[in-house]
């Protein structure tokens, strides 16, 4: 067998490692005055104001019911939910789905073919009005389909999603780190759209095999600028034609093997965002399919094991617990250090990794991911009532945590997290890893995008069963990589990609 080389992903992952000998030497004063804006303002368009169809009572408006619908699905998935005045009285507009350093890289996009009450066409969702700006009017369905490799998800829907990324909103903070940050922001908008669509009867298709550049013209982006970084073809699922099956969800992408070692700092993003891009449809023989039931790994002989099955969380007859958590959904920025039990871990783990458990509730039971298959999960337990300190493995498939070491890490835990309280106060530390060979295996060095992308959404899960047990949750995209590793006693090439901090939060 052929030695395996880096790839462009494997490189770009090393280079921006956070190293605790040269992070202080890389750290630059942030230029204010180039600070982007998180909206994008588009100056000629017809114009739907969202706002008259949340809370007023039905009309006889004919179709008031359909725009009630949607526009409590872009709120609940991408609004503005709190505003915050500064103290030189700038307002800062906070969303449902969290950002890092509240840049909000990513755009929403809705693509109409034939509805009722919405003419065809593109928009563009204003989060700051909460209204539609209708910028294209012609059809442009056909070119998504083709764009698409005529996704079979978008045979039967009428209207689709597009998110973009203005990679320069994330890059002015975080430089060529920020395509992580980019990915792990759009997957917490993922897992609102999820949600957000069975509290309003709409069913995201995630499409995120496509072809890039054909997206990008379509939705008239500066590809220097932005770029498409997933589709869903969102169907309606009180229409029974549009009550679609699951299909795949990710393609590959070229696995580069030969590239430059010297891109010069600054351009990496930009320069693996290209190549990971699909340019023609990847052969039927090598598009990679989801498995049907996820994989457990770490299972040693005579290990602790701790099962985690529990009753599901019930958010309400009609999930109203579910909508007015997202609504008031916010990161924590300290916790009291006070334990947390072990039956709250359990119920956080349930509602994100167990959807199964959830269908009763009118909650989607198979929601859309890349490929979890992929994904890792690892517990770091410094405070949890009747759970021994340590590291656990979470096996989901078996819904069990298995401990792979024993101690009380929360001086290491402060310390991976860059010095932030949250790591060392946290009663749970979250991580979601990735054995990034193994997935550009399948996937070519795009598979980048889709851990990052299925992370995120976990994320996101987390975030809000987390909030509903009134509990503290913030996540972390920031750390010492390499002390992940050491601190999980996992393998070096087991990429960490997301951390999610949980506890009492402070008060005051």
């Amino acid at each position: 067998m052929a030695e395996w080389k880096p790839t462009l992903a494997q490189h770009y992952h090393e280079r921006t490692k956070y190293d605790p000998e040269t992070i202080a030497q890389k750290a630059r004063s942030l230029d204010w005055d180039k600070q982007p804006l998180p909206y994008k303002d588009y100056k000629l368009g017809t114009t739907y104001d969202l706002k008259p169809y949340l809370n007023n009572a039905p009309t006889d408006e004919e179709n008031w019911e359909k725009w009630h619908r949607l526009s409590r699905f872009l709120l609940l998935s991408y609004g503005v939910t709190a505003k915050l005045q500064t103290p030189s009285g700038d307002q800062i507009l906070l969303r449902a789905a969290p950002s890092a350093g509240g840049l909000y890289p990513a755009e929403v996009y809705l693509i109409v073919r034939g509805l009722s009450f919405l003419p065809e066409g593109l928009y563009n969702y204003q989060c700051k009005t909460h209204s539609l700006i209708h910028f294209w009017e012609d059809s442009v369905w056909p070119s998504l389909k083709t764009a698409c490799f005529w996704d079979s998800t978008l045979e039967n829907t009428e209207l689709a999603i597009a998110v973009s990324a203005i990679f320069y909103r994330s890059a002015w903070r975080y430089e060529d780190r920020a395509y992580r940050r980019i990915f792990l922001d759009t997957g917490h908008l993922l897992g609102n759209l999820e949600l957000a669509g069975s509290l309003t009867d709409y069913r995201p298709h995630l499409i995120g095999g496509f072809n890039d550049d054909k997206m990008n013209e379509l939705l008239y982006l500066n590809p220097q600028e932005e770029g498409v970084i997933t589709v869903a073809g969102l169907a309606d699922i009180l229409e029974i034609k549009q009550n679609l099956p699951p299909t795949t969800t990710a393609l590959p992408s070229k696995a580069n093997h030969h590239f430059s070692a010297n891109i010069p700092d600054g351009n990496l993003l930009s320069h693996l965002h290209e190549l990971t891009k699909i340019e023609t449809e990847p052969n039927l023989s090598s598009k990679k399919r989801k498995e049907a039931e996820r994989k457990d790994k770490y299972n040693f002989p005579f290990c602790l094991k701790v099962s985690t099955e529990t009753q599901p969380i019930f958010w309400g007859e009609q999930l109203e617990g579910l909508q007015e958590t997202i609504l008031k959904r916010r990161s924590t920025r300290g916790f009291n250090g006070e334990e947390i039990t072990l039956d709250e871990l359990k119920k956080l783990l349930s509602f994100t990794y167990q959807p199964q458990d959830y269908w009763r509730q009118s909650l989607d039971s198979t929601p859309d991911f890349f490929d979890l298959n992929l994904v890792s999960t690892f517990v770091a337990v410094s405070g949890v009532t009747d759970l021994e300190e340590g590291c656990y493995y979470y096996a989901p498939s078996s819904q069990e945590l298995r401990q792979i070491r024993f101690k009380n890490f929360r001086r290491e835990l402060h310390y991976l997290c860059l010095g932030q309280d949250l790591g060392r106060d946290a009663a749970a530390v979250i991580f979601q890893t990735a054995d990034l060979q193994q997935a550009i295996t399948l996937y070519g060095d795009r598979a980048y995008r889709y851990l990052h992308l299925d992370a995120g959404h976990l994320g996101q899960r987390l975030n809000l069963v987390a909030i509903y047990l009134k509990l503290g949750v913030s996540g972390i995209a920031g750390f010492f990589d390499n002390q992940v590793n050491e601190v999980l006693g996992i393998p070096e090439d087991e990429a960490a990609l997301y951390i999610t901090t949980l506890g009492r939060p402070r008060r005051g």
